[in-house]
């Protein structure tokens, strides 16, 4: 077989069925592959961007493998930002994009971009093939790396002339890497630490589902009966009936979550990297408390803060010998759990339902009802910014993998093509893409690929016609000056769905919430509910960027715009 049957071949050895992808020159070989090869379906997007993002949607909604293709020049270089998103927040990837002719490669040819240059930091490993014959290696190494440890996107590159050439050995060898063993000398300290702390606070993140560690985690949680927080990939960690989880940390966090960090005398931090969004200035985080880290990836520790003890490995391991480890003998921490309990009863997300019928719609009180009406099992896809926020602190998830949102890199337009990856990765539960009128106009066009597939996603546009999160930021931090985030020169988003025959609803008043969301959540097939949300309406609590996690800004003590300390 020749490379880009090889490719396939590759793909069929490892069940790969779905992958995502827009054609081109230096890819066609694959393409024409593809012709005879109907196991692996292929879902041309309308953009590479969104192919790249839609093959992290999948692979965040399955834990699988995404897959994305494209061919050289602009069509490589419109994967970067999808890749990009997907290597900050750790998402096992597969990029597969066309080159030019080996005897062109350095002659500036039509459509050649040095393309392994530019995503040199963006991914975890990257292959120019120079020889057909090391292809099928390549495949094996590329997807075991992709996968194995702390999970990031591969990218190979290939000539075009070696996606003809005959391949000689298609089947290599499989490699899996060896599991790694957990330290017992580690753990026998860090169950010391939990005994003798007597404010211990468990901090977990987007590595819980990254490691396939749900299970596990939850049953530690259980038998520590630690009081937790999660960051914004951590959200559905502990379910949605933890007794002890106090939600959201960090700059858009709940008052109990930020104030049980502050107070907390031993932090214990599971696949989480101690994000600036997360902590805040890094000397006012957990002033008070000792560090035990527990990570994948070693790289992560000490980086931004000195730890006490960590510990490397395979999660999974790491936390069922934690929960063997405390056996039937409790933490003796009864004072402090009532005390996170009463925060969190005074300090936790909370937000009144409006009951004027006629009043405005509000983020908080309709994502609210939005979580109590949707099924248990939905995925939600958020894309970036105020409506993102609204999400993360008012909807109530049961699984890590249900909440779909760019973490790292905070790319707007990310909505969209990750439900349509999720709806590729599940295609029985309900998709939703929460987004907001500035995200939703950056990939609308894949409203073409629903519509070509007719996937039964679900969008919710959360309109208050400008960029609110920006807004919300140039109001509190910049006196009041405004700066171009002015969008009500939008297009009509009810007209503009319509014309991609995906039927649409706008609401705008309270009493409109529930028939909007239950209309659409029956509908069999896409729909587009399109709600009018007040421009001056802000994300609360809010920390300003470089300011400790403990000064919380909330409607209440909002910065006075005459004082210019506030202006950053």
């Amino acid at each position: 077989m020749n490379g880009a049957q090889h490719i396939l071949h590759a793909f069929h050895r490892h069940h790969i069925s779905t992958v995502f992808g827009y054609p081109g020159g230096c890819i066609m070989p694959l393409y024409d592959a593809l012709v005879d090869d109907v196991s692996v379906e292929h879902v041309l997007c309308r953009h590479e961007q969104a192919c790249a993002l839609a093959a992290d949607g999948y692979a965040r909604a399955s834990g699988k493998l995404g897959v994305c293709i494209a061919t050289s020049g602009p069509g490589a270089t419109n994967l970067i930002t999808g890749v990009a998103n997907a290597h900050r927040d750790s998402i096992p990837m597969l990029v597969v994009t066309g080159q030019v002719p080996s005897g062109l490669i350095g002659t500036d040819a039509f459509q050649e971009t040095d393309v392994l240059g530019m995503a040199l930091g963006i991914v975890k490993h990257s292959y120019l093939i120079d020889d057909a014959n090391t292809l099928p290696a390549v495949m094996e190494e590329a997807m075991e790396l992709a996968q194995s440890g702390r999970p990031g996107p591969v990218w190979i590159d290939i000539r075009k002339d070696l996606l003809l050439a005959e391949v000689a050995d298609a089947d290599a060898p499989a490699h899996r890497p060896e599991p790694q063993g957990v330290s017992h000398p580690d753990l026998t300290q860090a169950i010391a630490m939990l005994r003798t702390a007597r404010k211990p606070l468990l901090y977990s993140g987007g590595g819980i589902s990254l490691a396939h560690a749900e299970n596990s985690f939850r049953a530690f949680a259980e038998a520590s009966e630690l009081p937790a927080v999660v960051t914004l990939k951590g959200i559905g960690n502990p379910g949605k009936h933890n007794p002890y989880n106090l939600g959201m940390l960090g700059m858009h966090g709940s008052r109990a979550a930020n104030k049980a960090v502050d107070e907390c005398d031993l932090l214990l931090v599971i696949g989480a990297r101690l994000d600036d969004r997360a902590t805040g200035k890094l000397d006012g985080f957990a002033p008070n408390a000792k560090t035990i880290h527990i990570d994948a990836d070693a790289a992560e520790f000490n980086k931004l803060r000195p730890t006490d003890l960590t510990i490397s490995g395979e999660l999974n391991g790491i936390l069922a010998a934690l929960t063997a480890a405390l056996g039937d003998n409790p933490l003796t921490i009864g004072d402090w759990q009532t005390q996170c309990r009463t925060w969190h009863t005074t300090g936790g997300f909370h937000a009144a339902d409006n009951e004027e019928p006629l009043a405005p719609i509000t983020g908080p009180a309709f994502i609210r009802q939005l979580s109590r009406i949707a099924p248990d099992d939905t995925i939600v896809a958020c894309d970036v910014g105020q409506h993102q926020m609204w999400v993360a602190q008012h909807y109530e998830f049961d699984h890590p993998r249900h909440h779909l949102t760019s973490g790292g890199l905070g790319t707007m337009g990310f909505g969209l093509p990750a439900a349509i990856g999720a709806q590729f990765a599940d295609r029985h539960s309900t998709v939703i893409n929460v987004t907001g009128d500035g995200s939703f106009m950056m990939n609308a066009q894949e409203l073409a690929t629903i519509r070509r597939y007719n996937l039964p996603v679900k969008l919710i546009i959360m309109d208050n016609q400008c960029l609110g999160m920006v807004r919300q930021q140039q109001e509190l931090f910049y006196n009041n000056r405004e700066s171009q985030i002015n969008l009500d020169d939008n297009p009509d988003f009810v007209a503009m769905a319509r014309a991609f025959d995906i039927p649409a609803l706008h609401i705008e008043r309270t009493d409109q919430i529930r028939r909007g969301i239950e209309t659409i959540l029956a509908y069999n097939g896409p729909m587009l509910l399109h709600v009018a949300i007040s421009r001056e309406e802000n994300v609360w609590p809010i920390v300003k960027p470089g300011a400790s996690n403990r000064d919380m800004l909330d409607e209440t003590r909002r910065p006075n715009p005459a004082n210019k300390e506030h202006a950053a």
